[in-house]
Formats: C-alpha cells, structure tokens, sequence
C-alpha cells in the first residue's frame, strides 16, 4: 500500500497525491470567459510555470489555487485534499506578488514575523525563525530597516522571506520580477531557482516572459484564451511546440508551409551560406543586436524565414553588410517539428 501523509487539516492523503490538481476548472466574469476547462497536475518539489500573455488565464489560475478566485467549474487539491471551498487563510500555500506588498509601517524583520505572529507564534521563536530566513535569503544584515530604504530586489527577498517562514507546502509568485530591471531580474532568476531547490517547496510561477519560464522551470504550461495549449519540459515546449501559438509565443520561431504541411524550425537552427545546397532566397533585412544577428531572408520559393547568427568573429559592419545579397538556407530534418493550425 501506499504511504499515508498528513495533511493540513490533519487528513492522512497519499504521500504520492500532487502538489496541486485542478480539474476542470472554469471561470467567468459576465460574459468573459476567463479560464476555460483547464486540468493540471503539479509534482511536490516541481518548479511549475505557467506562461501566457496578459488576458491569457494564468494569474485567474494561480488565484484560483490560492483561493482568491472561487471557480464556477471544477475542483482544486492540495496534496490530495479538495480545498475548492476552503477560505485563502486555510490552505497550505503562500503568494509572492510583483508589488511586494510589504507594510511600510514595519521594519524588515517585523514583516518577515507577521505570519508567524498572526499563527499565534511566541515573540523569541518567531523572531529566530525570522532572522534564520532572512540568513537564507541573503538578507542578514536589513531586519532592523524599513521596506522603503531598501532596493527593489531587496524588496521583493523580503516578500520571499515572509512568504516561506511558515514552511507552505506550495508557494505562489504571481510576476514577482516584473518589477525590476534586466540585469537584477536575471539575478533573481538564478536565485529564486537556487531557493526553490533549497527549501524543496512546490513553486507555481506565473509570468508573461518567456525567458523566466525556460530558466527557472521544471515544466511549464503555455495558456492562451483561458487554455492551456502544451504542457511540457523547457527543452519540449521549446524545441517541439504543438501549436502555431506556442512556437510564436515561446521564443522566435519560422513557420514554413511546404505540400499542404506546417512545420516550425528555430532561427538558430537555420544555416546561411551564399552557395551549395538549400532553400535560395535574398536577404531582406539585417538586425545587429549585439551577441547575435537576424537575419531576414525572403525565400524564391515563398515565404521568410529568420536566421539568428552568433557574432562570434563577425563585426556590426560585416553583418549589416549582408542586406540584398543572395543566400540559400538549410537546417537538419530532426530540427523542424510539424504542427497543426492553431485551435485544430
């Protein structure tokens, strides 16, 4: 037999049940159908991600599973309980959201206590365990500030630290990076993965950046009009999209139509040569962006295709140069993945 786990509300559930199962679940606002149908099933200690842009459901999702949202269809488990009815404050979880949602009031540490204080906790115990997070969030030395004297990525380890000092089973981040510039939001992406592997907590990310999603995740499900589209590893959903929607929204990808079949091949994936064999074609533009180039090439055959060069020995004039000149293009067979039209 399987083992038993105790659970929140002191049930025993199968130590195998899901961090999150969602099935079926439908939400509406009037008329707007905000998530529509959707069924997902999240590992316990899984960086799970779900991606989409604005309007796309994922964030509906992720409320729904805190229990901010209740959904019109369907139910929500927790590691193998149904919390579809149980209030916000009664489920094992914790949200992160992008304004940190600090009190401004406070010092650091009292804010990183609040939960525990709220759980009755005494003041010395939670004050220890307060710094102990802190410690962990590479924060020791900011408990006896206030949120405002602190930098944005500062702020948002705070929110961290305060959301995981009552030891959820499943935390919940909700755009926590939108808020900060590249360099820092590239920082915490290596860091908040380093974190998750750490406390071996379940994360559900959400975010509308498709670099987020490849860095950080285990998996990740791509929604788009209230669905989820593919649900796969960085690596599937990437080099193996199953719709139009998802190879155009996950990363840059070339649709090519050839006998009446669609197929997607990466740009990286392209090789550009002025001669031999391949598709011929002219080079209509030249975009120079640093690392790499792209390169836009309008096929004789119909069609254009994107070419992403790395600028390994190539300078911005030697790449700008390339405009108007003629190319013939070739890519390996096992690098195109054939997919249907989108809704098919």
């Amino acid at each position: 037999m399987a083992t038993q786990a105790p659970s929140r509300a002191g049930v025993a559930t199968p130590a195998s049940a899901p961090a999150v199962l969602l099935a079926g679940i439908r939400r509406t606002y009037g008329d707007v159908v905000a998530v529509d149908g959707v069924d997902l099933e999240i590992a316990p200690g899984e960086f799970f991600t779900m991606l989409g842009p604005s309007g796309s459901g994922k964030t509906t999702t992720l409320r729904v599973i805190a229990g901010f949202e209740r959904p019109d269809a369907g139910h929500v488990e927790l590691a193998g309980v149904d919390v579809t009815r149980t209030a916000p404050s009664e489920r094992d979880v914790n949200t992160v959201f992008q304004d940190y949602a600090l009190f401004p009031h406070m010092t650091v540490v009292e804010n990183v206590e609040y939960g525990l204080r709220v759980r009755g906790v005494d003041r010395k115990t939670r004050r220890a365990k307060a710094m102990e997070v802190l410690e962990r969030v590479r924060l020791p030395h900011v408990g006896s500030r206030r949120p405002a004297a602190l930098s944005g990525g500062q702020r948002q380890r705070v929110a961290l630290a305060r959301a995981i000092v009552n030891s959820p089973t499943v935390l919940l981040l909700d755009e926590p990076l939108g808020a900060l510039d590249l360099k820092l939001r590239q920082e915490m992406e290596i860091f908040l993965k380093e974190l998750q592997r750490e406390l071996g907590i379940t994360f559900v990310y959400v975010t509308h950046d498709q670099e987020e999603a490849l860095t950080m995740s285990d998996r990740l499900a791509v929604f788009n009009n209230g669905r989820i589209e593919q649900i796969g590893t960085p690596a599937d959903v990437y080099e193996h999209p199953e719709t139009e929607f998802v190879a155009d929204f996950v990363g840059v990808s070339n649709v090519l139509e050839r006998d009446g079949r669609r197929f997607t091949i990466r740009p990286e994936k392209i090789v550009m040569r002025e001669d031999g064999d391949g598709e011929p074609g002219v080079v209509r533009d030249v975009v120079y962006v640093g690392m790499v180039t792209r390169y836009i090439v309008d096929l004789d055959g119909g069609g254009t295709l994107v070419v992403v060069q790395q600028n390994l020995e190539t300078s911005s004039q030697q790449a700008l140069e390339a405009r108007g000149r003629r190319v013939r293009l070739s890519w390996r067979p096992e690098h195109t993945y054939e997919i249907g039209k989108e809704g098919q």
